[in-house]
């Protein structure tokens, strides 16, 4: 059982390597599960084994958490990357090729809400190329259904919202 388990992080570590952003839980999990590499409950035991050896670091946004490769993930890539096939790279190769376009775009739109010590709400909207905010933006609100309803639209109008500011400041 350890072989396998072993594998499976690798692909992960692999997958994180090859990406220059986060990949959700979602991402992970679809690439693995249309390979039949494992199942989903076996695959989230491997992400979390990960995330308490600090081979990868997870991030929370909303309902959705993203996972980066940290230093320590790349060193056991590169000292144990040898151990996952030629044809198990490539498919992950392919893979990512083939949707990096979304993967990024997935990930690269976040909003996220918080409650204000003054008992307001903050909706924090961001949307992010090459791991830098191309437009953060925060609005306090009194309730928290504006809030969320904020964060809810926000990957449908922020290409608006970014194109009006720029047509309006510049």
């Amino acid at each position: 059982m350890a072989e396998p388990h072993t594998l499976y992080k690798l692909i992960i570590l692999y997958m994180l390597k090859k990406v220059n952003f986060p990949l959700t839980n979602a991402q992970i999990s679809n690439f693995v599960l249309e390979q039949g590499y494992t199942t989903y409950f076996t695959l989230q035991q491997i992400i979390h084994e990960l995330i308490d050896s600090g081979l990868i670091r997870q991030e929370k946004i909303r309902n959705t958490s993203q996972y980066h490769i940290t230093e320590a993930g790349e060193e056991t890539l590169t000292y144990f990357g040898k151990k996952i096939s030629r044809a198990i790279r490539e498919d992950i190769d392919q893979y990512l090729k083939e949707n990096s376009y979304q993967l990024r775009n997935e990930v690269a739109v976040t909003a996220d809400y918080y409650k204000t010590t003054e008992g307001e709400y903050t909706a924090e909207c961001r949307v992010k190329e090459r791991n830098a905010d191309l437009i953060s933006l925060s609005l306090t609100v009194p309730l928290e259904a504006q809030a969320a309803a904020i964060c809810g639209r926000w990957k449908d109008k922020c290409q608006d919202v970014y194109a009006f500011l720029m047509k309006e400041l510049l």
